[in-house]
């Protein structure tokens, strides 16, 4: 069966907020200049806004810029922050709150706004389809399309009807090739194409190892008496403390006697037993987030990987016929936590700049050159550059020392030191043997503030097809066993947030075995990122398969 053929000016890969940020403003200057313009986007969630995941506490700045009456026209950011707290936690019961003198300036949140970025995502889609934008949900791009002279041309989706064993099933259609003059990626952290075309354009070439850290959410119903909109707090500590890992906790109130509350673990660490997911659970205990919590009930969970490596470890993003977007990148600015409004601008720099090509005649496959010279000279670089030594401080020097750089390099030289501090080290090659490791002894969920695994994948309402190849691939079938239980104790098992992973042994004491039940996949991409021995790859399941996030 031949497949599918359909040509666009611009294909963009990634329902988010940096690819809809680029198909909005191209869709713009093509109304302005009277410009035929075609713009189609590839999401793989079932809808836009299905795979979305993130705190989220939203800088409203590219919002502006590509809708200065965004208020007018109803976009979901409803509470501005009011309150803004930051806390070390030193133990399971005690915390130290943090005189907001002494915060880094990044961290400050006026006028900012608690969104879902979800829903923010939604809006973003509504706006771009009455632009005329074409959107394609439960469509992932699934391969990259090269033209004879090595340029990116387009995508080819995903077959859909395809059983385990790889053979076409009743009802088997093939995937759709899209071609493009130019094609955006925009997938989010650790996008399956954007690191095969990291690695075939060597994009990485002149930049520091990525840095990826694990972010785990829930969504709670609270106490109405305990609900306090616009409430932020974020900080370090207890529990990653213990096991000398790194990272950081937040709790915000939303509108609607709603509030989220989140971890994010650094994938540096070291000890092969921590599990992200029970330290987030446990971490909720603490009386911080206890006097929150309690007597509300949760209603969504879900995580998703950060790339949190910033300008040092900034790919080049260019290649001929194609761009590389926001996290796809890893334009997230780590010392505010938020890349939301980085990755926007990406998207926007990105249209004009594509737009202006297209208009002068250009048949597309060229090298933009003209993007990476605008984006230098736009704000979203500028914020990277001052904020390059905060993540490399912290990893180097721990949350005190390097919390003391951070707030001298951000608040008495705006980010300006004439120094530049690099991190080189490769998150995957962290791990400890498990024999030289302490153990965790996680205790059990108490199902009122703590949960288990398969409970908290059943409400990120999480499905696959499951006659259909399994999308979690191992380049050798045997380093499982004989490499990564041997030596580091089956880490896959812990570092999942979805008990994705398992190591089973036959009940008559037969050889372990690793099984990957591959339809509780939330689509993290933690695997990707920490397998030590990098033998897992993540590609795209059927279309729409995933986490279908509520208010996320």
């Amino acid at each position: 069966m031949e497949r599918e053929s359909m040509e666009f000016d611009v294909v963009i890969v990634g329902g988010g907020p940096a690819g809809l940020s680029a198909a909005c403003r191209l869709r713009q200057l093509a109304a302005e200049a009277e410009h035929e313009l075609s713009v189609v986007v590839l999401e793989k969630g079932a809808e836009i806004g299905a795979h979305i995941l993130s705190g989220a506490v939203i800088e409203p700045r590219a919002l502006d810029e590509l809708f200065p009456d965004w208020e007018e026209q109803g976009a979901p950011l409803l509470t501005p922050v009011t309150t803004d707290e930051v806390y070390f936690l030193k133990s399971p019961d005690k915390a130290v709150k943090v005189p907001n003198a002494l915060v880094p300036k990044p961290m400050h949140n006026d006028g900012n706004y608690v969104v879902s970025l979800g829903n923010v995502t939604r809006w973003l889609g509504e706006q771009a389809e009455t632009l005329g934008v074409e959107i394609f949900p439960g469509f992932p791009a699934a391969e990259v399309i090269f033209n004879d002279d090595g340029s990116v041309g387009g995508v080819i989706t995903g077959d859909m009807g395809v059983g385990t064993d790889g053979e076409p099933k009743d009802g088997f259609e093939p995937g759709m090739e899209l071609r493009a003059k130019y094609t955006l990626f925009a997938e989010g952290c650790r996008g399956h194409l954007g690191k095969q075309l990291i690695s075939r354009f060597g994009l990485d070439t002149d930049a520091d190892p990525q840095h990826y850290g694990v972010g785990l959410k829930e969504l709670w119903d609270i106490d109405p008496a305990r609900h306090k909109p616009g409430l932020v707090v974020h900080g370090a500590g207890w529990p990653l403390t213990e096991s000398g890992s790194s990272g950081g906790f937040f709790l915000y109130h939303l509108e609607g006697n709603q509030a989220v509350v989140g971890l994010i673990v650094d994938l540096n660490y070291a000890n092969p037993h921590l599990s992200p997911f029970d330290e987030f659970q446990r971490m909720k205990h603490h009386p911080l987030f206890a006097e929150h919590l309690k007597g509300g009930k949760r209603v969504a969970y879900g995580a998703r990987a950060i790339t949190k490596g910033g300008l040092n470890a900034l790919p080049k993003m260019t290649m001929p016929g194609a761009l590389l977007l926001g996290c796809n990148a890893g334009t997230l600015n780590f010392s505010k936590v938020k890349g939301t409004h980085t990755a926007m601008k990406s998207g926007l720099v990105a249209a004009e700049t594509v737009f202006q090509s297209l208009k002068s005649g250009d048949d597309g496959g060229q090298e933009l050159t003209a993007f990476s010279e605008a984006f230098k000279a736009c704000w979203a670089w500028d914020e990277l550059h001052r904020s390059r030594n905060f993540g490399p401080a912290m990893h180097k020097w721990g949350p005190y020392l390097g919390g003391a750089f951070n707030y001298i390099d951000q608040n008495w030289f705006g980010g300006k030191l004439p120094i530049t501090l690099h991190d080189t080290s490769k998150d995957h090659e962290q791990l400890k043997p498990a024999a030289d490791a302490r153990k965790i002894d996680y205790p059990k969920p108490d199902g009122k503030l703590s949960f288990d695994k398969l409970s908290s994948v059943f409400i990120s309402n999480t499905n696959h097809e499951e006659d259909q190849p399994v999308h979690l691939q191992l380049v050798d079938a045997a380093v499982p066993i004989t490499v990564n239980l041997a030596i580091y104790d089956a880490p896959e098992q812990r570092y999942c947030p979805a008990g994705v992973y398992e190591i089973m042994t036959e009940d008559d004491g037969g050889e372990p075995r690793l099984q990957i039940n591959a339809q509780n996949c939330v689509h993290c991409k933690t695997c990707d990122i920490k397998d030590p021995s990098q033998n897992i790859i993540w590609v795209t399941p059927e279309g729409g398969g995933g986490p279908n996030y509520p208010n996320m």
